[in-house]
């Protein structure tokens, strides 16, 4: 079995981000924000917060029938975690490689790169 490069899938990211956004949220109202992009079955989107709450990252109560789910943990410790865990195993444990990668990335704006430099700078004041 193929191991991902981190614990969450591509479904399961986009799931956290909607339940981020909307800061509590039913398994009907995430499927109707994806499905304005692509078909998904309510069933699916179920089962994924099912998951995303057995792993750690969503936390829910009953309301009545329905299952109401909000954020375990905020955007910015998921996120730290994850990098971590793809500097780890992408970067052999380099940030200074990971950084040096979407530095050189030509997907990044001028105007992004001088926003970067401006931030180191401001972390050595």
């Amino acid at each position: 079995m193929k191991k991902s490069l981190t614990p969450l899938g591509e479904t399961e990211m986009e799931v956290l981000h909607h339940v981020w956004e909307l800061e509590e949220a039913t398994v009907k109202e995430v499927q109707e924000r994806i499905l304005e992009s692509r078909e998904v079955a309510y069933t699916t989107i179920m089962t994924v917060m099912k998951n995303l709450a057995d792993k750690g990252y969503l936390k829910y109560h009953k309301d009545g029938v329905r299952y109401v789910y909000r954020p375990a943990q905020k955007p910015e410790s998921v996120q730290s975690s994850l990098v971590r865990d793809l500097i780890s195993k992408v970067f052999k444990g380099s940030p200074m490689e990971l950084v040096q990668t979407l530095v050189k990335s030509e997907e990044l704006s001028d105007e992004e790169r001088k926003e970067i430099r401006k931030m180191i700078d401001d972390m050595e004041d």
